[in-house]
C-alpha cells in the first residue's frame, strides 16, 4: 500500500498556509462575522499565525487585516459608549461600512496579487 502523504509530513490545505488564499479567507471570515459573531476571532488568529511567514505583498495584507480588526473593535466600543447620547447608533453604521470597505479593498488587492498601499492607516 502506498500512502498519499509526502515524506516530509502531513500536507495541509492551501488555505491554512500563508499566502493569497489564506488572506482572502481572513477577509471573508471578517465579513461573515456580521452574520456569525465568532468568525472574526478565527480570522484574527489566522492573521497573527501567518504574519511574517509569507513575505512580500502578503504581509501588508496581514497587517491591514489585523489593524482592521483592532481598530474596528475600538470604533465599535466608542460607538456603543456614545449610543447613550444617541449619536452612537449612527456611528455604529459608519463603523460597519468602514469595516466592510476595508475588507473589500483587501479582497480586491489580494485577488490582483497587489499589496495594500498604506497598511498602517486608520482610515480607508
Amino acid at each position: 500500500m502506498s500512502e498519499n502523504n509526502p515524506p516530509g509530513g502531513r500536507q495541509t490545505d492551501r488555505w491554512l498556509e500563508p499566502g493569497r488564499t489564506n488572506v482572502q479567507i481572513v477577509y471573508i471570515l471578517f465579513l461573515v462575522g456580521f452574520a456569525i459573531g465568532f468568525t472574526p476571532l478565527i480570522g484574527i488568529v489566522l492573521a497573527y499565525i501567518n504574519r511574517g511567514k509569507a513575505g512580500g505583498w502578503v504581509d501588508t495584507h496581514y497587517t491591514w487585516a489585523i489593524r482592521t480588526f483592532w481598530i474596528g473593535l475600538l470604533y465599535a466600543f466608542v460607538s456603543m459608549v456614545l449610543a447613550f447620547v444617541l449619536i452612537g447608533f449612527v456611528l455604529m453604521i459608519a463603523v460597519a461600512v468602514w469595516f466592510v470597505i476595508r475588507c473589500v479593498i483587501g479582497l480586491q488587492a489580494a485577488s490582483s496579487n497587489e499589496p495594500i498601499r498604506n497598511p498602517g492607516s486608520w482610515v480607508i
